[in-house]
């Protein structure tokens, strides 16, 4: 069994070959590691490179720490020391996820949180930083995060700071959500929480207003395997019914913002999660508003990407998927997929909202026809022969098309759909159920596999 020590053993060798024996920082560190691995001492879980104060040889995040303990026990409210030891803990905690282990199991998350939470009047320069720290340290380390952080953001956030402040209670929130399905359910079960958060729709400040969204889609992840069922639909739910109409109206305050329009945009596609919510964006403007947004900017490829993931989430809802291309829909992805057929990310989004436009809807699926869109899908199909989901995005929309609409099938064999989705049923083995039904509704011969045959040593004899 391998030898270990902890990261005080070897921060205290490293320091006394420092002051004892006048090293250099990288000298008395390298003669540190050799000086353990001659013992047949494994280092893995040693943190090597931490910044060393030349003078004392004491790592600065553990002098950081200790000092501000110190100014907190003696009622030392110098904002200048503080700040500096501040600075010192998010510089380190930016290198890597051990280091802002090493923060936590000092106690600087503790420290900094009981700060925040203590009632003195902290100087909004402090408080900054403060909350800066917090957020290097819980970076990729939610387990930090507790019921006492919940009430000190939901605190803060309450007196309606100003936007650098709220967008780091906002960002302190997010960090806590990722990969961590317990704290979402904590933060969501907390009666607060959605009252504290609502009020940030309707600040002026487009960073605070990215950060509000970007809170609740980090709030309706999924992301933790630790656990077998999250709440990711609930808390969807619960978010679309409070805030929903209120972010939907949004796209026409910030109308001229592309990067603030591409996030509410990408969110309200997040919220909506059920049948009646399409409905909902549907009439609070949200449907003519995404098709005007991919008029005025036609170029811009966050706005039209998100604009496709949402006329597709919205199409869930049948009644608002016919809404969509009565509103003129159909020519205006066209034009978009013809434009930015070479953006593989854009196209596999572009070809699974036509896909989802014209599932049994043969009247969607004429209009999409008419636009000339079968011969644009296929010419993506053939830019982009090795990735996998847009040949399967390509063969649900060829599919989906022409399965209630005949008649569309000879021209896009024709445009030479059948070459394309053979080669794909060739190079991409894991998509063959896909690209099978897509060429057996266009009538083109095929191979089908009989997946299942019963088979009996008795037969029944029919007289």
């Amino acid at each position: 069994m391998a030898k270990v020590i902890t990261q005080e053993t070897f921060d205290d060798v490293v320091k006394e070959n420092i002051v004892e024996f006048s090293m250099s920082i990288e000298e008395a560190r390298e003669e540190t590691i050799k000086q353990f691995e001659a013992q047949g001492i494994h280092l893995g879980n040693i943190i090597k490179d931490l910044n060393v104060n030349s003078s004392t040889g004491v790592p600065l995040l553990n002098e950081s720490v200790d000092e501000l303990k110190r100014l907190a026990e003696t009622n030392d409210a110098d904002t200048e020391k503080i700040c500096q030891h501040l600075a010192v803990i998010v510089e380190e905690c930016k290198q890597s996820v051990p280091h802002r282990v090493l923060a936590a199991k000092l106690g600087a998350y503790e420290h900094i949180v009981k700060r925040l939470n203590s009632e003195e009047k902290l100087d909004e320069e402090v408080l900054l930083k403060l909350l800066t720290a917090a957020n290097a340290i819980i970076n990729k380390q939610p387990d930090v995060f507790c019921h006492e952080s919940l009430a000190v953001a939901l605190k803060h956030l309450k007196t309606a700071p100003d936007a650098k402040v709220a967008c780091e209670l906002l960002k302190w929130l997010q960090k806590a959500c990722i990969l961590h399905e317990m704290n979402r359910q904590t933060i969501m079960e907390e009666n607060l929480t959605i009252p504290t958060l609502k009020p940030f729709l309707g600040r002026n400040e487009p960073e605070v207003i990215r950060n509000t969204c970007a809170l609740f889609r980090y709030l309706i992840l999924d992301d933790d395997i630790r656990v077998e069922f999250g709440k990711a639909h609930e808390h969807a739910r619960q978010l679309a019914a409070e805030a929903l109409t209120e972010i939907t109206q949004l796209l026409t305050k910030f109308k001229s913002d592309p990067d603030t329009l591409s996030d509410l945009m990408l969110t309200i596609a997040s919220l909506t999660v059920r049948n009646e919510l399409c409905q909902t964006v549907e009439e609070a403007g949200g449907l003519k508003f995404i098709l005007d947004a991919m008029v005025e900017f036609p170029e811009s490829m966050k706005i039209i990407r998100e604009a496709c993931k949402l006329l597709k989430a919205l199409a869930g809802n049948d009644t608002v998927k016919q809404h969509i291309v009565q509103c003129g829909a159909a020519p205006l992805l066209e034009s978009a997929l013809n434009r930015h057929k070479d953006n593989e990310t854009f196209a596999r989004h572009a070809l699974a909202c036509i896909s989802t436009l014209a599932l049994r809807d043969p009247a969607n699926s004429r209009a999409l026809f008419e636009t000339g869109i079968s011969e644009t899908i296929i010419q993506t199909m053939k830019i982009h022969p090795t990735s996998k989901i847009i040949q399967r995005n390509g063969a649900w929309a060829v599919r989906n098309m022409v399965s209630r609409s005949r008649d569309q099938c000879d021209t896009f064999v024709a445009q030479g759909i059948e070459d394309v989705l053979n080669q794909a049923l060739t190079d991409h083995p894991s998509i063959a159920h896909d690209v099978k039904s897509a060429l057996r509704d266009l009538g083109c011969k095929v191979h089908l596999n009989e997946e299942w045959k019963a088979t009996s040593e008795i037969q029944i004899k029919n007289d």
